[in-house]
């Protein structure tokens, strides 16, 4: 995931703007293990591979919601039998939610409730 955000939050970017990327994030990966992961990502579609330029480009396949989504989905079957309340329940339990999240928590459920389902 630290690599996708990476790329989410920089773009299209080489295997050196990725480590580099990592370092200052404190994240002490070599380059030959940032550049390993980044193809095996590609090979599994999570990223895509821009092989025109003399340094391979890598970007994000899908945009951060679309992951994160897929992830969310996975993590209530596997972990919450399919309960997205269970889900909700025991992360607002586990981490302190600020006032505007809350607000913004009651604002998705009263769009939820007027539309029937989520959007």
């Amino acid at each position: 995931m630290e690599i996708l955000e990476v790329l989410w939050a920089r773009g299209p970017s080489t295997v050196r703007e990725v480590h580099g990327a990592l370092e200052a994030r404190g994240k002490s990966a070599g380059y030959t293990t940032a550049l390993k992961l980044l193809q095996i990502m590609a090979n599994k579609g999570t990223v895509t591979r821009d092989a025109s330029a003399r340094s391979h480009v890598f970007a994000p396949a899908k945009p951060r919601e679309a992951v994160q989504g897929s992830m969310v989905g996975e993590l209530i079957d596997r972990a919450f039998s399919g309960s997205a309340s269970q889900l909700v329940m025991r992360a607002l339990s586990t981490r302190r939610a600020s006032a505007e999240e809350l607000a913004e928590i009651r604002g998705l459920l009263d769009a939820l409730e007027d539309d029937g389902g989520p959007a």
